[in-house]
């Protein structure tokens, strides 16, 4: 016990030296800076905006993955060798249109044979037929000539369709990719054949935790951004998976996005934003005039000393929602106050300060790029 009190002693100790040390510094740094006022130090030139009172929407962002609305590796029923490609790669195509074909000239002439015997086995039937309407011939006789009919009738129609097997057509209309067979390749049962994919309408799938999945219903809003787009896309919630996952107890919900000119590709990273129907009374100020350190965030607050002159003083403040150039404060500032948004790196609490708001950058929430 002896030895935990004098260790919990040096502990306090060396606390209290580094308390009165940055205490001395703060001290110090402030009373440097009333020096330099004293001395006729001009005031810094800053921009200051106002703490301004709004009412933002609120949403719940998630991490998505694009998902075609339909798509499929076309791969090889049978076996076969690549008589034709009728597709160049990463062209569109419609329902039922022809890709790629695979060699029948075997199956063919094979057909051919059938459907002539499948003839002669109708000839036979018909004038079994006939000859059993005239009681010539027995009933098994007709049984026979109708057992052969069938026979070469299924010989024509299991030939017929393996000749469409190696007619590989389009199963829905969409984009096709970059093939995986050559002209005059042999592929086997199951080889990929080149890849189909429909991109518009787009699904975006994201996982939503247990705790926030009662916030989620389909028909709400969604608002996605990705790589490579000016603006977020909107869609909205199309379905929740109703099975919850244990190991990440987390659901599956799935989104639908316009995707007319095909900029959102499948397999795509997206940040999903899901739109709840309340809003929420924030009070707001420019991301600019946030300074972040690692003991806190803090901004300048613009004051009118009793000799008339402006000063900035130091705030910490407790920051919430953040929306493009704005972020929500949760705790520090009042309506109507005015914080620097532009030069604040410039001052310390208590400098001396003048006001050219002419100088500000343009804040918006919701920007367009010019270049567009």
């Amino acid at each position: 016990m002896k030895k935990y009190l004098i260790a919990a002693g040096i502990l306090v100790v060396v606390l209290g030296v580094i308390i009165g040390l940055k205490a001395f510094q703060i001290a110090d740094l402030i009373g440097f800076a009333g020096k330099m006022q004293e001395a006729g130090m001009p005031p810094a030139s800053v921009a200051t905006a106002p703490v301004t009172e709004e009412k933002w929407e609120q949403s719940l962002q998630f991490v998505g993955t694009l998902r075609p609305v339909q798509g499929v590796m076309l791969t090889a029923e049978l076996g076969g060798v690549v008589r034709s490609i009728d597709v160049e790669n990463g062209a569109r195509v419609e329902k039922g249109q022809v890709l790629l074909q695979l060699d029948t000239s075997q199956e063919a002439a094979d057909l051919a044979s059938a459907e002539a015997r499948l003839r002669l086995a109708q000839v036979n039937l018909e004038r079994a037929k006939g000859l059993l309407e005239k009681r010539i011939v027995p009933t098994s006789e007709f049984d026979a000539a109708s057992a052969s009919f069938d026979e070469a009738r299924a010989v024509v129609a299991n030939l017929q369709a393996i000749i469409n097997k190696k007619v590989i057509r389009a199963p829905f209309s969409g984009k096709v990719g970059i093939r995986k067979v050559n002209l005059g390749q042999t592929v086997r049962v199951g080889e990929e054949l080149l890849p189909l994919h429909q991109s518009d309408p787009i699904f975006v799938e994201f996982a939503v935790p247990q705790t926030r999945l009662s916030l989620v219903r389909p028909g709400q809003t969604l608002r996605v951004t990705s790589d490579g787009l000016d603006a977020p896309v909107s869609g909205q919630v199309e379905a929740i998976n109703p099975v919850i996952d244990e190991a990440t107890r987390t659901a599956v919900v799935q989104g639908l996005l316009k995707n007319p000119d095909e900029r959102l590709r499948a397999g795509q990273f997206a940040l999903v934003d899901v739109i709840l129907p309340q809003e929420s009374e924030i009070f707001s100020i420019p991301s600019s005039a946030v300074i972040s350190e690692a003991f806190g965030d803090s901004v300048f607050v613009v004051e009118k000393g009793g000799n008339g002159m402006l000063y900035a003083r130091q705030q910490f403040v407790q920051l919430g929602q953040r929306k493009v150039d704005f972020v929500a404060v949760v705790k520090g500032l009042a309506p109507g106050e005015r914080v620097v948004s532009a030069g604040a790196f410039k001052l310390s609490n208590g400098a001396a300060v003048e006001v050219n708001d002419a100088m500000q950058p343009e804040a918006s929430t919701t920007p367009e790029p010019k270049n567009s």
